[in-house]
């Protein structure tokens, strides 16, 4: 995982920050680098594709804000912070938005960053004299990308500009593209040909790289946002019989950096601490409190604690308090956590770690990595396609799988028995009445008990304003009757940023 890492940061050192490598020093860079100076060995290919995740990740340097259109558009969380820090966050969660919003460009820029770098690769690597076998798995690691940037730029944005090969800027004149056309033209083709040659796992010098289960996982997501329920089920079986993966016996292992690459882990972001350049997770700064150091941003609402199981004991479903701090709980490096400490009186605990791990001073530098799909996504979406096939009684062992383990974390954390009020559960004993397993019984009620399980389990890790967006205007009205000023059919996506429509005339 070092050479991952090393080869990311040096090869993005020459993309971003110019040229540094003194043979580049007088060379002028126009569109991607000159055939004569790179692209011509197996190193310079591994690099090429190790600086196309590069804007996957949460360094302090990143402009990546998908936590502020996954969590803070949501009904889950609030801006949070000060009142007037990171004013363009709050327009967003007001839904008083306008296309000189820095996060729309700041989006949109790093996505296309994203798409451009596997562009280049896709163009030069081919030519390289290389062995054919890892030839053809970087073009495919750079397909799985290019698929993941293009899947939540429609998602984002909806349709927008198609580009598959490098260009100069002349060249960047590029009307949008239907997102329904994007998806069948370009990320279900991508997708398809990276499962076709990805490998179903790496050795630990190359953790992090997108596997076969990663590219059929991502494609049976955007079968599901296609509402291909047969294809999505096809797919995520695929994952779910390739037995690469499973859930991890306790929840929160999920979100320790103890834990990294585990095998619940379909596809995960790769941070390290203390790099230079920075390869560390700045979440863990940005959603501290400032008692920790942090900024305490995308804070939890009242609506999103509602929304977990509770037993008549008043033992809540572990899971809350895995996902968030809130008053008189623990908090992290022996704190008692208190409602202060937040707007909303909460505050996320996930892309966090003690100062055991990482000392204040490198706050904005942690080692957690962020974990875009898990093998409890598979499992629902596998479920949430069943039930629209009208398969729900097949439905429920997945979804029951997820509910089991997160029950079962009693089994293996003593620190629950401070969470909940039952005095008389203890350590490998599970309370009574949390988390029955379901029982089918008709399919709108079904399907609400999946979307209530993915809210709980997948919780700011950015996907619920797309969960509520996809689940249609019915659902997206009711679950965001709360948040301000929100329309779906004027809010389902949002506007092309304002400095995007100056330089590409073409846009409609």
């Amino acid at each position: 995982m070092k050479k991952f890492f090393i080869y990311t940061a040096f090869f993005s050192l020459l993309i971003i920050g110019g040229i540094s490598c003194k043979k580049f020093l007088n060379t002028e860079v126009l569109g991607d680098y000159p055939d004569t100076q790179f692209y011509k060995t197996a190193t310079q290919a591994e690099q090429a594709i190790n600086a196309a995740y590069q804007p996957l990740n949460f360094t302090s340097g990143s402009q990546n804000r998908l936590w502020v259109f996954g969590d803070i558009a949501s009904d889950d969380a609030e801006k949070g912070g000060d009142p007037g820090d990171q004013a363009d966050i709050d327009l967003i969660d007001q839904f008083n938005i306008s296309p000189i919003n820095g996060n729309l460009g700041n989006e949109w820029g790093t996505l296309y960053e994203g798409i451009s770098r596997c562009n280049i690769v896709l163009a030069r690597v081919p030519s390289i004299d290389m062995d054919k076998t890892a030839q053809a798995g970087i073009l495919a690691e750079a397909r799985f990308l290019r698929s993941w940037y293009y899947f939540t730029l429609v998602n984002i944005f909806g349709d927008v500009p198609v580009i598959l090969e490098p260009k100069n800027t002349e060249e960047l004149q590029i009307p949008q593209t239907a997102a329904s056309i994007i998806f069948e033209t370009v990320i279900e083709p991508d997708l398809l040909s990276a499962a076709a040659s990805l490998p179903a796992s790496y050795g630990n010098a190359d953790l992090g790289r997108a596997t076969s289960g990663a590219a059929f996982a991502l494609l049976a997501k955007a079968y599901l946002y296609q509402n291909k329920w047969d294809s999505a089920s096809a797919s995520a079986l695929l994952v779910i019989a390739s037995a690469q993966y499973g859930l991890m016996p306790l929840y929160s292992q999920d979100f320790s950096a103890d834990y990294k690459n585990n095998k619940e882990s379909v596809f995960e972001v790769q941070h390290l601490s203390n790099q230079v350049p920075s390869t560390g997770n700045s979440l863990n700064q940005w959603f501290a409190p400032r008692i920790d150091g942090g900024y305490g941003f995308d804070a939890p609402t009242q609506n999103f604690v509602d929304e977990f199981e509770v037993t008549p004991a008043g033992v809540y479903d572990p899971r809350l308090d895995y996902t968030i701090g809130r008053d008189s709980m623990r908090w992290f490096n022996g704190e008692i956590f208190s409602k202060l400490w937040s707007p909303t009186g909460y505050l996320t605990r996930k892309h966090q770690q003690p100062f055991s791990e990482i000392p204040i001073n490198l706050k904005g530098d942690a080692s957690i990595n962020y974990t875009d799909i898990r093998y409890a996504d598979v499992l629902l979406w596998y479920a949430e396609a069943l039930n629209e096939l009208g398969r729900g009684a097949e439905a429920i062992a997945p979804i029951n799988q997820v509910r089991k383990r997160a029950r079962e974390s009693y089994l293996y954390d003593d620190s629950l028995t401070f969470y909940h009020f039952d005095s008389a559960t203890s350590l490998g004993t599970i309370p009574t009445g949390l988390l029955p397993d379901l029982v089918y019984t008709d399919q709108v009620s079904l399907r609400a008990q999946i979307q209530h399980e993915r809210r709980v389990e997948f919780g700011f890790e950015f996907h619920r304003f797309f969960d509520i967006i996809r689940w249609g205007e019915t659902y997206a009205t009711a679950a965001m009757s709360g948040v301000p000023n929100f329309n779906y059919a004027n809010n389902k996506h949002f506007p092309i940023p304002q400095s995007e429509r100056d330089t590409d005339k073409a846009l409609h």
